[in-house]
């Protein structure tokens, strides 16, 4: 009882906060609404210094969070990817600001047309779980990059984490540049009924819908990054090996705990068993061990430990058979928030691990017979935040590129096409809209605003009334054809 009331206090007092720091961010935009490159690098270089000094803080605390979270997993899906964002926009920044020259039409010269890139204003980022300082700080580079100021919504389920992400900030930047919000579910929901200029929402399909929903009452623009069931393909000719181990790595990476983690597997049926066997060799290579190896990372909570073992036991009970990955015959069942990878066998459209977004370490392996089979399977579906295709012939990786929709593709490889600082990351369809990332990152929180300039000399005045003149009937006569 005291806890909640506790809980509903503390509420109150972080919306109250976010509405104040909301309006005072608003009120510094009016006052400065295109600051300088000078501004902009600063910001991001005290960003970096910021990330740096705080390092270990924020691996001991993401490592709390999630009872046993790999120390190298944080460097290299957290930080290295935050740091080196933000050392690809200081690169890069300078051009990205340019004014972009477009073409003028002869019929309205002389006159010059160009976009000017120009801050949105306030921006709201929402932030999951799973990766709770990259997906924070991503989006945070490209915000300031765009010259922008930011409020930053982290998630309730990492508390350590958020209350050091957030004590960071506040000794960083001024509460009108930058401002962190922690709270539950109630702080979020007030928080995506502000009118931002731009909200930028990381998480599942269902909640992005209530996102959209809020933001649409203020016609805020969002951008979602959203999930899905993203498909791994075996093709009949690849080294079982080299398949088997890329995919390995990328469901057993933050024990599948990630939304581009490969969801299901399709393989050609007459390599099925094979695949099995060189799937089960390979991850006991990358994990001899897993209960007290800090190398595999354990799940979040209890509530989605939970869901994972209901989604086992639903596909055991519909006939699947169950794999588990457990090269040490180790006793999971109490003690320890980990869960080794399960393959699943057999499944059926009616069971929950073919319905919803796992986002753990469960993975179904589907047969198939012709590569077309395949390819309808994916499209008889929601389009996926990633796919991936394994196979070295130059042919099938066009087919599969040009016959299937996903927000992003590795052929050969997992989850690494995220990290890539010159390409866009975004989803498509049911899996998201809209991306960021390096130079599509600082459009996405910029306006592009269309610039005509004319001098002394007006080239209009010539279809100027009275119409119908010879004049008239000559631009017509030129231009219309």
């Amino acid at each position: 009882m005291v806890a909640d009331v506790l809980k509903i206090t503390e509420s109150k007092k972080e919306i109250q906060h976010l509405s104040r720091a909301f309006k005072s961010q608003q009120k510094a935009f009016q006052h400065n609404t295109m600051p300088s490159l000078e501004t902009r690098k600063e910001a991001l270089l005290r960003l970096k210094r910021a990330l740096l000094d705080n390092q270990e803080r924020f691996i001991e605390s993401i490592n709390a969070d999630f009872s046993s979270r790999s120390r190298d997993e944080t460097l290299l899906a957290e930080f290295m990817p935050a740091i080196q964002g933000i050392n690809y926009a200081l690169q890069n920044l300078k051009t990205w600001m340019k004014p972009s020259v477009r073409h003028a039409s002869i019929l309205f010269r002389p006159a010059d047309n160009r976009i000017v890139y120009q801050p949105k204003g306030v921006v709201g980022v929402i932030v999951p779980w799973n990766y709770p300082l990259n997906l924070a700080v991503g989006p945070l580079t490209a915000a300031l990059a765009a010259g922008n100021r930011v409020m930053i919504k982290m998630s309730e389920f990492t508390p350590k984490t958020s209350r050091l992400f957030q004590e960071m900030i506040s000794n960083t930047f001024t509460e009108d540049l930058v401002c962190v919000i922690n709270g539950e579910a109630d702080v979020a929901a007030e928080f995506t009924r502000l009118p931002f200029n731009h909200l930028l929402f990381t998480g599942s399909t269902t909640v992005g819908k209530l996102v959209m929903k809020a933001a649409a009452e203020n016609l805020t623009p969002v951008t979602l990054e959203l999930g899905g069931k993203s498909p791994a393909i075996v093709s009949e000719d690849v080294p079982l090996k080299d398949a088997a181990e890329r995919i390995a790595f990328g469901k057993a990476f933050n024990a599948g705990q990630t939304c581009i983690a490969p969801d299901y597997v399709l393989c050609p049926q007459n390599r099925l068993d094979a695949f099995v066997d060189e799937f089960r060799a390979q991850f006991q290579k990358l994990y001899p061990s897993l209960k007290d190896n800090p190398d595999y990372t354990a799940i979040i909570n209890d509530r989605q430990l939970q869901r994972l073992r209901s989604y086992l036991s639903d596909a055991e009970a519909k006939g699947a058979t169950v794999i588990s990955m457990n090269p040490a015959n180790e006793d999971f069942s109490r003690g320890t928030r980990k869960l080794p990878i399960h393959l699943v066998l057999g499944v059926t459209a009616d069971m929950k691990v073919m319905q919803d977004e796992i986002f753990g370490p469960i993975l179904p392996i589907i047969p198939y017979g012709t590569e077309d089979e395949a390819i309808r399977f994916i499209n008889n579906r929601p389009s996926p935040l990633a796919l991936y295709y394994f196979g070295y012939q130059k042919r099938a990786q066009k087919r599969i590129l040009e016959k299937t929709h996903a927000g992003g593709v590795c052929v050969n490889d997992t989850l690494v096409h995220f990290a890539q600082d010159d390409m866009p990351f975004g989803g498509v369809g049911e899996s998201g809209m809209g991306h960021y990332h390096g130079e599509e990152g600082f459009h996405t929180f910029s306006h592009a605003k269309s610039v005509h300039t004319k001098g002394r000399f007006n080239s209009g005045k010539m279809i100027f009334p009275p119409h119908g003149t010879v004049l008239h009937q000559l631009v017509y006569k030129l231009f219309i054809r």
